[in-house]
């Protein structure tokens, strides 16, 4: 058996050619050609007695095929590992004419992208946001609570601080519109075309004139995204079906309980309190996320990398088959070679720091998510051992697709770990409302 590569370094690809004598082949097919003898059954022949002649002509055909497939993949496989070619993705077979007839000797090429080793960027900076809460996100979430809590009627008319449910759309548009939930104290503009409504009304408005061209009210109501809020200008509509009021809750215990669990908090000092602490930890928790974004973001964008290009999108159309065109490849190309970027630059991380999962790491993981769906996270540890065998379960399923995902999960936070402490971070303060902007 005879492989060569021959490489166009300029291109990123090779291209391996497996040439294979018949005696490469020969002795694996002729052994399997008389296994085959003791299994077949031939009219005329008892088991096992069949002539090895007429298995061979009869089989011999479909048993070389066999078994030159077996030969070529073993031989690609090895010949990558001992020269340590670095693909992407797997080989693309070349078509070939091949008559397994008349040919003794076999010339079987495939296609390779090969992916160039790399450095990463030697600093990298990025900012944490940090938010000051103010008394305005609190009172939003106060009245949140209230609203989840409180008690809700339906009155006949509408007051300043009720809710008008009902459908929304631009004036003179077809359809019924959205449904929506209008808060009427949200309207900084004038309120009163929104009060005294009636189930029945249809209230016609100027939409940017009522929330004081504040896309990000118009979005939290309406549902539309930032830019289209933005956008959403000139007289609008809205189908009141039902007015909703609410009566704040009562300040005791009952309260305490229902919101942050049985005796968490037992005074308004330390509802209030904790009502900060949540609100902190949320931004904070979505603060990290978004810096974890931004890293990931910046490693790509300044990590230089050569991608084989030709070669990456026609393997992306073979190992998507079905699914993805060539004309859905060019669309979206940018993003295809932003995902491979990213998963280089990950391997090449736990490469070089030795990153490793452990199973103990992906059950205790999986088990911290069980507790957390019973809303036990102090489970005793004589629970959490016999709770071991339930995550076992859970992990095997999917023929091991649950397992993977752990595997993957927890890898990811390593690497992103890692990186972490390569990347200068500095703490940028912030209010809420800036917060939300910039990660909307």
């Amino acid at each position: 058996m005879n492989i060569t590569l021959d490489k166009n370094d300029e291109q990123l690809t090779g291209l391996l050619t497996v040439h294979l004598t018949e005696a490469d082949y020969a002795p694996t097919v002729d052994k399997q050609i008389k296994e085959y003898t003791k299994r077949a059954q031939v009219k005329g022949f008892r088991p096992g007695m069949v002539p090895v002649g007429m298995v061979r002509k009869m089989y011999g055909k479909g048993i070389l095929g066999e078994e030159i497939n077996k030969m070529l993949g073993q031989a690609v496989d090895s010949y990558i590992k001992e020269n340590k070619i670095n693909l992407l993705g797997e080989p693309l077979p070349v078509p070939s004419n091949v008559d397994f007839d008349t040919d003794k000797d076999f010339s079987f090429q495939f296609e390779l992208g090969l992916l160039p080793d790399f450095q990463l960027p030697a600093e990298l900076t990025a900012e944490l946001h940090k938010v000051n809460l103010d008394d305005d996100t609190l009172a939003q979430t106060n009245e949140q609570i209230a609203r989840q809590y409180g008690e809700t009627t339906n009155p006949d008319e509408s007051e300043a601080g009720d809710y008008l449910f009902g459908k929304f759309k631009k004036a003179g548009e077809e359809g019924e519109g959205r449904t929506v939930l209008l808060p009427i104290s949200k309207v900084t503009g004038d309120q009163a075309q929104f009060i005294g409504k009636k189930a029945g009304d249809v209230i016609a408005f100027d939409l940017q004139a009522a929330f004081g061209n504040d896309a990000a009210s118009i979005s939290n109501f309406t549902g539309l995204s930032k830019k289209e809020a933005e956008e959403a200008t000139g007289d609008y509509e809205f189908s009141v079906e039902k007015v909703n009021r609410t009566a704040a809750p009562e300040m005791n215990q009952e309260l305490f309980d229902k919101v942050f669990g049985p005796e968490a908090v037992s005074s308004q000092e330390e509802f209030d309190a904790k009502v900060r602490e949540t609100i902190q930890q949320n931004y904070d928790r979505e603060a990290e996320g978004s810096l974890n974004n931004r890293i990931v973001q910046q490693l790509v964008e300044n990590t230089d990398i050569k991608v084989p290009t030709e070669f990456f999108k026609k393997w992306l159309v073979r190992a998507n088959e079905g699914k993805l065109t060539p004309e859905m490849v060019e669309e979206h190309y940018d993003d295809y070679v932003k995902e491979l970027k990213w998963s280089m630059i990950r391997n090449k991380v736990v490469e070089e720091a030795g990153l490793k999962v452990s199973n103990d790491e992906i059950v205790d993981r999986t088990l911290d998510k069980i507790m957390g769906q019973f809303n036990m996270p102090n489970m005793p540890d004589e629970m959490r051992e016999s709770m071991r065998s339930y995550a076992d379960s859970y992990l095997k399923q999917e023929n091991g697709k649950n397992y993977v995902n752990e595997y993957e999960a927890i890898l990811a936070e390593k690497v992103l770990e890692n990186l972490r402490g390569k990347v200068v971070v500095t703490d940028k303060p912030v209010t809420a409302e800036e917060f939300r902007t910039l990660h909307s």
